[in-house]
């Protein structure tokens, strides 16, 4: 099954009020040719589930620039300063999450788990409006699942059924959010024939995956 997908493809899938999730840390493993496109469709009021705020002429640093989201669930804004200033305005909501935590929840969405038990925050404003558990004598806090409507994500090669091999470092969240979200769109470097890919190497099945861009050279 050839997953390619034209440029309007893509817009079709993109409203207004969307959760959705963007892969890459710090801007590395960011599908930019995606959040390009997000920023051509002017959608807004947008939940950004992502690693970071990246900065403000990158990644998703240009989607808090332009005013697309109203709330960005992250593990840091330090990079985007434009992100801490909407904040302190209230014109950004921005949740603040450990990063090891928000990769759990994203993972728990995409396995159907119920939550995660962390120890991580206890004691902290972290810790604020959530149930605290107690285990073998150790406090957690139960961290709930993650989900999108919609994650954008990046890799290095696809097969034209959309498994997908990522390029070491530009994996970080982008495997976790393509089990996450309801669509699944991949932004890759390069498209091979089916069987041309090593099975040991492919890190997302193809069946998680709807539709492929390729790079920049969208049709």
């Amino acid at each position: 099954m050839n997953k390619l997908a034209a440029k309007n493809n893509v817009l079709e899938r993109l409203k207004d009020g969307q959760v959705i999730m963007i892969g890459g840390f710090l801007n590395t493993g960011t599908p930019e040719a995606l959040v390009d496109i997000l920023i051509e469709q002017k959608v807004k009021n947008l939940t950004i589930i992502a690693n970071d705020t990246a900065f403000p002429d990158k990644g998703i640093g240009k989607l808090v620039v332009n005013g697309q989201p109203a709330r960005v669930i992250v593990s840091h804004i330090g990079t985007n300063p434009e992100t801490g200033r909407q904040m302190h305005a209230g014109e950004l909501k921005v949740e603040l999450i450990p990063q090891g935590t928000l990769a759990e929840r994203i993972r728990c969405g995409g396995a159907g788990l119920g939550g995660v038990l962390t120890p991580t925050g206890v004691g902290t404003v972290v810790a604020e409006g959530k149930e605290q558990i107690v285990s073998g004598g150790k406090t957690y806090l139960l961290e709930l699942p993650l989900k999108a409507d919609i994650a954008l994500i990046k890799a290095w090669k696809a097969d034209k059924y959309g498994n997908l091999v990522y390029h070491r470092a530009a994996r970080n969240f982008n495997p976790l959010m393509a089990m996450a979200a309801d669509v699944v769109i991949a932004e890759v470097e390069e498209i091979l024939e089916v069987g041309s890919l090593d099975p040991d190497q492919v890190m997302t099945p193809g069946a998680c995956v709807d539709m492929l861009i390729q790079g920049d050279k969208i049709w």
